[in-house]
């Protein structure tokens, strides 16, 4: 597995190298196949004097999908244990899951769940795949001052409860991917009480 670790205003030390080294080799013990993790550490400068604060974002790239998690605190390492603890966290269900279901199944995704969902389309322009294929976002600012963020994906079939798997995996709230039964592209997001919705274009 090949480590990257990258910086944005502040410098990372040789000692913060060697500690998140030693500790992403857990990683290999719960990833299937891990070819890379990606570690990007942000200084950000609160305001009214708040002191700075220390983001950290962990990627693993895996065959065919992504795992993140992320964490602030005012210290760097303290941001990575928290955001390294969420990651060996989803790393593991994902693990438990392929190895009892392969896959989601009925229990975690039912058809009751969507059949009782209002669909809204959602807009075409942000319809474009499933696993980014750049690294860092690209950012427009408009006339009013309004930050777009955006990013490129590489376009995968794949099943709802597919999709649902990878959701839980980035540890977001929705999931864009194309969808292989309706060979269209859909979101899938999270509802209350665990369960899960779809956002499809008629």
């Amino acid at each position: 597995m090949e480590l990257r670790i990258s910086a944005k205003n502040l410098t990372v030390s040789d000692r913060f190298r060697e500690y998140v080294t030693e500790k992403s080799s857990k990683v290999e013990q719960f990833a299937y196949r891990p070819q890379e993790l990606n570690i990007k550490i942000t200084r950000h400068e609160n305001s009214k004097g708040a002191g700075q604060e220390d983001q950290v974002e962990l990627t693993v790239y895996e065959p065919g999908h992504v795992v993140r998690a992320e964490a602030r605190a005012a210290d760097k390492f303290v941001a990575f244990d928290v955001a390294f603890g969420k990651l060996l966290e989803r790393l593991r269900r994902y693990s438990d899951k392929q190895k009892k279901h392969q896959g989601l199944g009925a229990s975690e995704l039912t058809a009751s769940d969507f059949r009782d969902l209002a669909i809204v389309p959602a807009d075409v322009q942000l319809i474009t795949g499933e696993i980014p294929v750049v690294e860092d976002d690209e950012s427009e600012e408009s006339e009013a001052g309004l930050v777009i963020r955006s990013k490129e994906f590489e376009k995968n079939a794949m099943t709802k409860e597919e999709a649902v798997s990878h959701m839980e995996l980035v540890g977001h709230d929705f999931y864009l991917y194309h969808d292989l039964e309706s060979d269209k592209a859909a979101v899938v997001y999270r509802r209350k009480a665990y369960s899960y919705g779809v956002i499809s274009l008629s």
